[in-house]
């Protein structure tokens, strides 16, 4: 099992004893490890390093989809030719399945799924049970339900240049393993014939299969591109892995969830006796509505997976035909690992926690939110008790599933710590960068104080980030700050500044849409902005090597915004830069503001002394701006519409008009449509793709 990290860099400061300390505790057994790494520092080149170490499959989990697609970009960048997989909830738009019995509300479950997030979830599965050499980075999705990957590895099939068989077995077996026929279009997860072809889109690749088939027998086969059918080039079939000269393939699934018949036949029986104990129990407590409610919905279900073997919500059955006991925990993307183990004779599996003190919270949270909702469908008629067990895993459960754990963090939580024994420390930066000096100053006369310090920073050509405590807040100290008027009386009157700037300010906060937040930061990157003013700026996950000062107000007040661990992460953001700084304006100085000073002035004094030793001279970040956003901007320039096809190509997607097209015209728009689409897909910029998908639509 090789994992071979691939970087420019080398570990330094103190990456290497980390390092050391880390995959030395995997060694001996150590099940939890914490590590302590301050913004900036490198920590994910120190996990990757002990990924590489170890030589062990590993999961990263992650507390939100956008972290985790970071995280799955810098793995993919540092071991090109393993196995990185990107597992998260592959729902674009999800309406769980609800009860209000206040207002007798039902509210049905709705789900809008992206294709190319469940390809890559399909991926990450089919890696994990085809090559040892695998890192997945995961959401909390990773402890839900998932079927049985003892039932997903059965369901195979093989196929081999020469093979003896007859098409109709071979169109009956794709069909077992969930694949659709489609005799237009060619799809991920459909097949279609040609002639003597068949033509197969696994679900989780980006290439297709091509069999050409003659007297029951597969003649010949290759990789082809599915969108233009050409054979895939030496240098594609590199980017896939793939050897050119392959003759065999074996394919999995398309879906996760899988029964055969007889399981099937057996489940329904099961629930049908279940549904009968349901109704006795609910006409004994005189709950007739309940009864009725619940003989109708289930019995429309059972109809609806015997003709069709799937229902809206068939999840709530899962219990049945995974064959467990109730009150037993569901199979989750954690049996993979173990079966990945159990496969390839591997040691173990590592799971590294990102963001340990919020993602260990969120993964505890998540069962008692799940039961809630259900307990409450069970009660009053909408399910059947067995709801309960399709359901994300305890703690208890996680934590017995993950043989060794590392928890990553700047600020990780006393359970971390103390499951640790604590803590392996990485404190210093490569670039020599020191935590900023904090000061605390009063909030009488606050905003006089705060325009001049932005003023000093404008005059530098820096950034200021500003965190209060409400929406109204942020917005009202916003308009103020533009309000040009306001503050050219105030600097006359007060500040007697000569020469200066006025301030480019905007506000951030959750009625922000997440992609015009990402744009906003961007524009403060590159300077259209002088001042971001928002609430939890921390949770962003900011990245701002130009933000010299981050000034937070009401700072006294006691809270989560306002906690010990709040406050060093808010502060982390003025880290990246050589001169930064953090001004509290507050009248007292709260316990956590105390500990969270104390904790940036520890690690301060450690990182000037190491800067000392070695002769070091710090240097600000440099990072270039994110390609992808870039060209968002200057799309905008010429139109909101306007995207690039090809490098010499660009289009205007809004003066499309279907009607003036011919027909052949229309062919060679929609697959370079097509391909743009995939690749924004890939980049994970969504929103681009969804758009390109309807203009497709529109046109066929």
């Amino acid at each position: 099992m090789k994992f071979e990290l691939k970087s420019s860099f080398r570990p330094t400061g103190d990456q290497p004893e980390a390092i050391e300390k880390l995959t030395t505790g995997v060694l001996t057994g150590k099940k939890h490890q914490t590590l302590l790494g301050v913004t900036g520092s490198g920590k994910t080149f120190t996990v990757a390093n002990v990924i590489q170490n170890l030589k062990r499959p590993t999961l990263v989990i992650s507390h939100n989809k956008t972290l985790a697609a970071q995280l799955y970009q810098e793995f993919r960048d540092f071991f090109p030719k393993n196995a990185v997989n990107y597992f998260v909830s592959y729902y674009d738009y999800y309406q769980p399945e609800a009860y209000i019995p206040t207002t007798d509300t039902y509210i049905e479950k709705e789900t809008e799924i992206n294709d190319e997030i469940d390809k890559l979830r399909l991926s990450a599965t089919t890696n994990l049970l085809t090559r040892p050499d695998v890192i997945v980075v995961a959401s909390v999705s990773a402890i839900y339900n998932l079927g049985s990957p003892v039932e997903y590895g059965r369901y195979i099939l093989e196929i081999i240049e020469g093979q003896l068989v007859s098409r109709e077995s071979l169109l009956a077996r794709l069909v077992d393993l969930q694949y659709d026929r489609s005799d237009y279009e060619l799809k991920r997860g459909t097949f279609r014939l040609r002639g003597e072809s068949l033509q197969i889109w696994p679900a989780y690749t980006d290439y297709a299969l091509n069999l050409t088939m003659l007297d029951e027998k597969i003649e010949m086969i290759w990789s082809v591109d599915p969108l233009t059918g050409e054979k895939l080039t030496e240098e594609q079939l590199a980017d896939y892995q793939l050897q050119p000269d392959n003759k065999r393939y074996v394919l999995y699934p398309a879906k996760h969830y899988l029964t055969n018949p007889k399981t099937q036949q057996q489940a329904l029986a099961e629930i049908r006796q279940d549904l009968a104990k349901r109704i006795a129990e609910f006409k004994k407590a005189g709950k007739v509505v309940e009864a009725y409610r619940i003989e109708q919905k289930v019995n429309h279900d059972l109809e609806m997976i015997g003709e069709f073997g799937f229902v809206n919500g068939i999840e709530n059955y899962s219990r049945y035909f995974d064959g467990r006991d109730s009150g037993e925990p569901p199979f989750t993307l954690l049996d993979y690992f173990r079966e990945n183990v159990r496969l390839f004779g591997g040691k173990d599996f590592l799971t590294v926690i990102d963001e340990s003190h919020m993602s260990v919270p969120q993964i505890r949270g998540m069962y008692r939110g799940d039961r809630s909702r259900k307990q409450t469908l069970i009660d009053y008629g909408f399910r059947l008790p067995a709801a309960l067990d399709n359901r994300p895993l305890t703690i208890e459960e996680f934590l017995e599933r993950t043989p060794q754990l590392i928890y990553v963090s700047a600020t990780p939580d006393e359970w971390e710590v103390l499951q640790s024994g604590g803590v392996v420390e990485q404190l210093v930066r490569p670039t020599g960068l020191v935590d900023p000096t904090v000061s605390v100053r009063p909030t009488k006369g606050q905003v006089d104080d705060l325009v001049a310090e932005i003023l000093d920073r404008v005059r530098r050509s820096e950034r200021v980030l500003v965190t209060t405590l409400t929406k109204r807040m942020a917005e009202v100290l916003t308009e103020y700050l533009n309000d040009e008027e306001k503050v050219r009386k105030l600097v006359d009157q007060k500040l007697q500044a000569t020469s200066y700037r006025l301030p480019k300010v905007q506000y951030l906060h959750a009625d922000v849409a997440t992609l015009d937040r990402s744009d906003i930061l961007e524009a403060l990157r590159k300077g259209e902005y002088d001042v971001v003013v928002g609430i939890n700026l921390l949770r962003e996950g900011l990245d701002l090597p130009e933000v010299s000062l981050v000034a937070i107000l009401d700072a006294d007040k006691e809270g989560f915004l306002r906690s010990r661990t709040s406050l060093v992460q808010t502060m982390g953001r003025a880290a990246r830069h050589i001169n930064g700084q953090v001004i509290m304006y507050a009248d007292r100085v709260t316990g956590s503001m105390r500990a969270a000073i104390k904790e940036v002035e520890r690690r301060r004094n450690i990182q000037i002394k190491y800067n000392l030793k070695y002769k070091i001279k710090p240097r600000s970040v440099q990072k270039p701006v994110r390609r992808q956003l870039i060209e968002r901007e200057k799309a905008k320039d010429v139109g909101p519409t306007v995207i690039q096809l090809t490098k010499k190509e660009a289009i205007d997607l809004g003066k499309i008009d279907p009607n003036a097209l011919t027909p052949l015209d229309k062919k060679r728009l929609v697959r370079g449509l097509t391909r743009r689409m995939n690749q924004a897909a890939k980049e994970l910029d969504f929103e681009l793709a969804v758009k390109l998908r309807d203009v497709i639509n529109s046109l066929k």
